[in-house]
């Protein structure tokens, strides 16, 4: 399974990714609105959001970019490796 999340620590990208692979997950870290934001995210089978480290803006894009595709997408106002991983529980079984 192949997920992307927005937002989220800079320092804790290899926490998040490690986490990710323990739960059976490939893991893709976006953590700004960035140039060709909706083609980084590409299209995975799921897009966790971090919204209390994320513009509006990037938060509406991915939101927009889940609706046209038919990804399921979580909104999660914590940016803790905890927090990542009850996503996945969620998306992975």
């Amino acid at each position: 399974m192949c997920v992307t999340l927005i937002g989220g620590m800079d320092r804790l990208k290899k926490e998040y990714i490690a986490a990710a692979r323990e739960g059976g997950a490939t893991l893709k870290c976006i953590h700004r609105n960035e140039r060709n934001f909706e083609d980084k995210i590409g299209t995975p089978d799921a897009i966790i959001v971090f919204t209390n480290k994320i513009s509006h803006e990037a938060r509406r894009k991915a939101m927009q970019h889940a609706r046209a595709r038919n990804i399921p997408i979580s909104l999660v106002h914590s940016c803790g490796v905890s927090s990542l991983k009850e996503c996945l529980c969620r998306h992975v079984s």
